[in-house]
Parts: C-alpha cells; structure tokens; sequence
C-alpha cells in the first residue's frame, strides 16, 4: 500500500478489505488499460493483476509502455499488448476490444478523463447503452459503518431530472450486483424541505415521486435531505425525519458535479477515507483512477468493477 498523502493519517479501511477480499474466487476478466504510460498508472495494473483482478491488455505506444513497466520493475512480457501512436488512438482502439468481445473492463491509464470518454460515448462506435453515463464513488470512511456512494461527482456537470434519474437507476444496479441489497438513496440538497427558491429541493421530490410510481426501481428513496440528515440518525431524529433512509442513507445523490467533488474530497483529505471510483452506464464497466490514489483505492476500484461485470454478464450479456 502507498504512503497516505500528506496531511492525511493511515486509517484502516475494512470495506474495501471485504471488497476485495470477495473477489479471491471470482475469475479475472480481461481488461483494456488505455495509454498505462506512467508509474502511477502501471503501479495500478501490476497491483490489480497481481491480486487477480485483471487480464491486462495494454493499449498505447509500445516504448513508453514498456518504458512505464521497466521504471517500477514490472515484467510485461505475458500482458497482451496493442500498440498505438498517441492516447486519442488508445482510447478508440481499447473500446474496439469492448466491442469485440475482447474485453469486459476498461481502466483508465494516463490519459485526460475526457479523452478515453470521447471514445465511450462516441454515437458510432463507443459503447452507450439506453442509460446515460454517469461516475459513482464507492467511498471507504474510517469509522462508517457502510460504504457510501457518492453519485455524480465526475461526469455529468448539472444533471437534468431526466439524468438524475439514470444517474440514480445506475448507483442502484451497482449496489444490486456487488451485493449489498436494496440501497437507501438519499438526494441531497442544502435543506430538507421543498423550496421553490432551490430548484434542487424540487427536482428531490420529483425522483421520490417517480421511484413511488415505478420509474426508478430497486431503491428506496428520500429527498430532499441535506447531508447530516441523510448519514447521521441523530441529526435525522432531532429533526424529527422519519423515513427509512434519514440516518442510514447508503447512495448520497448529489445536486451536481461540483457538489459531489467536494463532497468526496472533503472525506478524503479531512476525513481520511478512501475512494474507488467507477463509470457507469457504458457496456462495460471503467475504472477511473488518479494519480492521487492510494494503491488501496486502485485495488478497491478494479474489486468493484470485476465484480459488477462479472453481474453484468449474467444478468445482461455483453454483445459481440
């Protein structure tokens, strides 16, 4: 495991223990890692392969691969290799493999986030499906009793209802297949009560209203509610909140991008929590990673998107 960053203490994080630690018998997938020409980035391949988490297949200029793999020791001779001029080329050639069947994962080397999802979200040749794309974290805080989800803090920038609603539905089938059973949804906003004067109070209650007549299944659901509400049952009790998620909330749901970001931020570097991060509502699976990541969180991500392909697959076959 990395050294923590400074500023932040080594806490123990037993949920992502147990993430990964449920993988030990599950068999790894193949997975397209776009443009691993760093150490950060191969550090995360030789980790989640070295745990049997992954088949690699290294996608990117040939040298600097093997430039990246020889700076921290690793041999790549076994890995599969594509070779391709530039990241742009990468990206598209990694989803290739997804579509071909070749592949069941997809990580993220370095490269701009922006860059491997052009080629994702490409209307011919990418790899959407009837769901809009959105990011969860899977956050790991000391002390929590739960995982939290936090969703969207790195894709969609001022989700409409319409994307709320997928980015919702997605958190909830993320929750089903690693088997945690049915979430308690929270979506948060700066007050618990409907305003006209925070649009956000309003779009809450349209989701909840939504969920009650079957159009977002397989959660339960409760907004507005601002955050200490949703994850402390003290904060929830003096308010007087009763519901089945004030307190207990397990999927945080965000207002928008900037919201989420410093909201997993903030646990991260204050309260010392880790976060695996993974894209949703492509064909497969994406691991997102930084170069800011603890090799835990690395790990942690791989643990999640293994295990949810591996659901994928079952209950929704990949096409050729």
């Amino acid at each position: 495991m990395t050294e923590p960053l400074p500023g932040r203490a080594a806490k123990a994080h037993p949920h992502y223990d147990a993430l990964i630690a449920r993988c030990a018998g599950v068999a790894p997938l193949a997975c397209a890692v776009v443009h691993p020409c760093d150490a950060a980035a191969m550090t995360g391949v030789a980790e989640a392969h070295r745990q049997g988490l992954i088949d690699p297949i290294l996608v990117g200029p040939a040298g600097k691969i093997r430039a990246a793999a020889a700076g921290i020791g690793l041999d790549i001779a076994a890995f599969a290799l594509v070779e391709t001029p530039h990241s742009h080329a990468a990206a598209e050639a990694a989803v290739r493999l997804v579509r071909e069947d070749r592949a069941h994962l997809l990580m993220k080397g370095s490269l701009h986030t922006d860059e491997l999802m052009h080629a994702v979200v490409a209307r011919e040749g990418g790899l959407r499906t009837e769901r809009r794309i959105s990011h969860v974290f899977i956050m790991d805080v000391p002390d929590h009793p739960r995982p939290l989800f936090i969703t969207d803090a790195a894709i969609n920038i001022a989700p409409d209802l319409a994307t709320k609603a997928d980015i919702i539905a997605n958190a909830i089938d993320l929750h089903h297949g690693l088997g945690l059973g049915i979430p308690r949804v929270a979506i948060l906003s700066a007050m618990e009560t409907v305003s006209p004067k925070l649009p956000g109070t309003i779009e809450a209650a349209a989701l909840c209203k939504m969920a009650d007549r079957g159009q977002i299944q397989g959660g339960i659901l409760d907004g507005p509610l601002a955050l200490d509400n949703a994850v402390s049952p003290e904060a929830a009790r003096i308010k007087g909140i009763r519901s089945e998620v004030a307190g207990r909330a397990q999927i945080l749901v965000v207002p928008d991008l900037e919201a989420g970001n410093m909201l997993a931020k903030n646990l991260t570097f204050l309260a010392g929590a880790d976060a695996a991060g993974i894209v949703l509502g492509a064909r497969v699976p994406i691991v997102l990673t930084s170069r800011a990541d603890s090799t835990r969180s690395r790990l942690a991500s791989a643990a999640v998107a293994l295990l949810y392909a591996r659901h994928l697959l079952q209950t929704r076959p990949v096409p050729a």
